[in-house]
């Protein structure tokens, strides 16, 4: 019996030992990791409290060529928000790599705070990042912010931002401008548009695609689509690369001024060049048609995206096909 009792001691005092490395030892890396088990990791690492794994994991990743995402931060939640939680992330921040890896991991925690609605502490996040040694701010840093309350109407919050950026010696970007233009142009006060502009020009700065969207955006809300088409011909003849955005507000300002003829020619001038864009223009051109129920106007633009190869959604082929015909022509008009 003492002969048993010794190798079942000597048994399990082996599998408790089993146990404890299995427990100590992290599993390992896969072959061919992904950004989305990367995220897993860290989420898994800072839900333990175990912030050194989480730091060690931010670190891997760059140098395995992940950069982080917007979910990389999603533990971080409403729910189990505390000020002592986000310290504890800005703190193993302050500690990644220098370079890239900080600032890639403090952009992800910035877009993740501003989709939590805390730009307060977003923009605290980044004062304190801020006093890092060997660490440059830049203006992408600061873009979730100003987009956040750019959209929310938060003018003079989104100015604070800005007075912070100066502060910190950080210059506005033509997309931190273009935040600022878009709300204007959206609100219909040109007058803060050109002023901005006017900012974008005396910076240095070239407009983008974004800011000649805003632009034609504020031209067709004020039912002025001659400025519109005025600025579009400035895109083209600038090689600018044209938003999907700027050609609907283009389309939609025609059809709403019952320019449904003109509608259809501005569509086909920029047809032939990329199969997609067409599929989108057309679609969108016959979508609003249908709505507006000029059907026998959408059926001529039914016709030509069927002519032209162009593809369609299910519904929109079974409306097509159940009104195609010359005997369905007086029920279109009805």
């Amino acid at each position: 019996m003492s002969f048993l009792r010794k190798h079942l001691n000597i048994f399990l005092n082996s599998l408790s030992t089993l146990r404890r490395f299995s427990t100590l030892t992290p599993k390992p890396f896969p072959d061919k990791p992904t950004a989305s088990y990367y995220d897993n990791l860290a989420a898994d690492a800072a839900n333990s409290g175990d912030f050194n794994s989480l730091c060690n994991l931010l670190n891997k990743r760059i140098k395995d060529g992940f950069f982080n995402t917007k979910q990389t931060f999603s533990f971080i939640t409403n729910t189990n928000f505390t000020p002592s939680l986000l310290n504890d992330v800005v703190t193993t921040i302050s500690r990644l790599n220098p370079g890239i890896t900080r600032c890639n991991a403090l952009d992800s925690l910035v877009t993740r705070l501003c989709k939590l609605r805390r730009a307060k502490e977003a923009l605290n996040v980044v004062e304190t990042m801020s006093r890092v040694g060997d660490f440059e701010l830049k203006a992408c840093t600061f873009h979730p912010i100003l987009n956040f309350l750019t959209r929310d109407r938060s003018l003079d919050h989104a100015r604070r931002v800005v007075e912070v950026m100066t502060r910190l010696g950080v210059q506005r970007d033509v997309t931190a401008h273009n935040y600022f233009l878009m709300t204007h142009c959206f609100t219909g006060d040109m007058e803060a548009a050109v002023r901005v502009l006017r900012t974008i020009e005396d910076g240095g700065l070239c407009a983008d695609a974004r800011t000649y969207d805003a632009l034609v955006l504020g031209a067709c809300r004020k039912g002025n689509v001659v400025g519109a088409m005025v600025l579009v011909r400035r895109i083209v003849d600038d090689g600018v690369h044209m938003l999907y955005s700027t050609h609907i507000y283009v389309i939609e300002a025609l059809l709403k001024m019952n320019c449904c003829e003109q509608g259809l020619s501005y569509v086909r001038c920029f047809s032939g060049k990329d199969k997609n864009l067409d599929c989108e223009l057309f679609g969108c051109l016959v979508g609003k048609l249908v709505e507006m129920n000029k059907l026998k106007e959408a059926m001529l633009v039914f016709r030509e995206m069927d002519e032209r190869g162009l593809k369609m959604s299910d519904k929109m082929r079974e409306f097509y096909e159940m009104n195609v015909g010359v005997g369905n022509d007086d029920k279109l008009l009805e």
